[in-house]
């Protein structure tokens, strides 16, 4: 069986190869279409072509030759009626009916075979032959059964000959009558359609060669005017091509004045305004960039000014009255989520200038996940939570920046706490030969239809309503996408309302390596969404979840 199988893997390469060509090549497409079609209609129309001049052909040697054969059978009646008595009639009708078959068969046109049937005490019928060299089998059993009275009647046959060179003919017969001893002859006119075959094989011959060249040409002019639709498109399919990939630059040549010309014309003045508002957007988006990165360097100064000074306030809020105290503990507050901000800050506006790198080395999971597990404890015990963490035996080796994905995994388990409701946690590791993961799902108030495609961007949260009460910055998911598309991987979100949150992280066990499965199911068991399990890449800016 498998010496079988690798003799059918070339086969299997050839077939793949030639459907992917087949798809890909719009010019293959329509050549081979027309070829095809091209093939089918000369075919039809050669086949009709052929059977009417085949009808026609026959229909004449026919009427010929039976009406030829018609006038010897009256020839031969009238002499058998005419002929004298004798002491053998049957003698003399078979003598007065070979007589006039061989000054018929004198001339070449036809031969004839003769089958003598005695009167009622006679002896057995006797079949021969004018010539020599034709048999009297060349007469079919069905038109020697069909010969009767005066009627006359033809089938095709094959004149077989004693040399063995059988040609094809026709066989016209017809019955003969002495009305003195009642003795019958059976008299068969057998025609040579010789001629007449190598007319239609030669005009068979014809036909498919003409067939051929009309095929040959449709195929060929169907390639020129083909290639004159299909090199513009193609074409633009390159300056598509190389304007995606960034060299704005790019444009068609413009030939002519016809549809082919007006459509260069447009992709070029398509491809100048997108190059005008791509360079637009991309000096907005580096004064922007250039703008976050400025402010939050400068704001470091001030703030650690400001920073400094409540520390110390925070310190002796002891000696002050209540309300002051309050104050300075709602000032240290705010001054670290703003710290916070403005680091997250900074970490986003490296993503986007393109200066964030990675740190890799090959680390178990389970070590990292159990350390932001531990340090999460605390905040779990205030929300009222329980962390329930599920570690595989095997290791859970992937190649990471431990510090992006550190953070990463404390992002995804401090959210999970902040919006679980005071419910448990559930954190869990998988991984197989390919790809590592780790979910963090909570019971919390969950996620609405379409806010797991928008949990991933900037300032984006789930509750407006605790905007104002709980900390963090808005930037933590965003950064967390940022670092997981750093390693290849992907970040995605799944959740109802009422049902909670489940939130999937999976990394390829190498950078660089294309993920195509996750070993945890982003849609948890027991849903109505059960049924998605193919996993969509995340991309900038944009969720990841939604599909699982």
């Amino acid at each position: 069986m498998q010496t079988l199988d690798r003799t059918l893997w070339p086969a299997a390469r050839l077939i793949r190869r030639s459907v992917a060509v087949w798809r890909r090549s719009l010019h293959l497409r329509v050549v081979l279409s027309t070829l095809l079609l091209s093939a089918l209609v000369t075919v039809f129309v050669g086949w009709i072509l052929l059977r009417q001049v085949t009808d026609g052909v026959l229909d004449a040697k026919v009427a010929a030759s039976v009406g030829e054969a018609s006038a010897g059978f009256r020839t031969a009646q009238s002499a058998i009626d005419a002929a004298e008595p004798s002491g053998d009639p049957s003698e003399l009708t078979t003598q007065l009916a070979q007589d006039i078959a061989l000054r018929g068969a004198s001339g070449g046109l036809y031969d004839v075979v003769l089958d003598v049937l005695p009167a009622v005490g006679g002896s057995q019928t006797v079949s021969r032959s004018t010539r020599a060299t034709v048999l009297p089998t060349s007469v079919p059993s069905d038109l020697r059964a069909q010969v009767r009275g005066d009627k006359v009647a033809y089938r095709y046959t094959l004149i077989r000959r004693a040399s063995g060179n059988d040609v094809p003919g026709l066989a016209v017969g017809s019955q003969l009558h002495e009305p003195r001893s009642g003795a019958t002859l059976n008299v068969y006119y057998l025609f040579d359609l010789q001629q007449q075959e190598e007319t239609l094989n030669l005009l068979r011959r014809s036909l498919v060669a003409v067939g051929v060249l009309i095929v040959v040409l449709l195929g060929c002019v169907a390639w020129f005017v083909t290639r004159q639709v299909v090199t513009p498109v193609r074409l633009a399919r390159q300056v598509a091509e190389r304007l995606a990939a960034g060299l704005l630059d790019q444009r068609m040549r413009v030939r002519g004045q016809d549809d082919l010309a007006r459509l260069a014309t447009s992709f070029n003045q398509m491809a100048s305004s997108l190059q005008r508002q791509i360079r637009r957007l991309e000096e907005l988006s580096r004064v922007q960039r250039r703008f976050v990165s400025d402010v939050s360097h400068e704001l470091r100064t001030p703030l650690t000014t400001v920073r400094m000074a409540a520390d110390v306030l925070y310190e002796a809020r002891q000696d002050f009255e209540p309300g002051v105290a309050r104050a300075c503990e709602l000032l240290q507050a705010e001054l670290d989520r703003f710290e916070a901000l403005l680091g997250d800050l900074l970490e986003i506006s490296r993503f986007d200038a393109g200066a964030a790198a990675l740190e890799l080395e090959d680390l178990d999971l389970r070590g990292l996940v159990r350390r932001v597990v531990d340090g999460a404890r605390p905040i779990a015990a205030r929300k009222g939570s329980r962390i329930d963490l599920h570690l595989p035996q095997a290791p859970a080796i992937a190649e990471v920046d431990s510090r992006r994905i550190e953070r990463v995994l404390r992002n995804l388990v401090i959210n999970a706490l902040e919006y679980g409701e005071g419910r448990d946690v559930v954190v869990r590791v998988g991984g197989d030969d390919e790809t590592t993961a780790v979910s963090v799902r909570d019971h919390g108030i969950g996620l609405k239809p379409g806010e797991s495609a928008m949990v991933f961007e900037r300032f984006w949260r789930a509750d407006p309503a605790r905007a104002r009460t709980t900390g963090g910055t808005g930037l933590g998911l965003a950064i967390a996408l940022e670092d997981v598309l750093l390693h290849g991987g992907w970040l995605q979100a799944w959740g109802e309302p009422g049902r909670g949150a489940h939130f999937r992280l999976t990394l390829p066990r190498t950078v660089g390596e294309a993920l195509t499965h996750s070993p945890i199911p982003l849609v948890p068991g027991g849903t109505t969404e059960q049924r998605l399990e193919r996993p969509r890449v995340s991309a900038p800016g944009a969720a990841a979840g939604g599909v699982g």
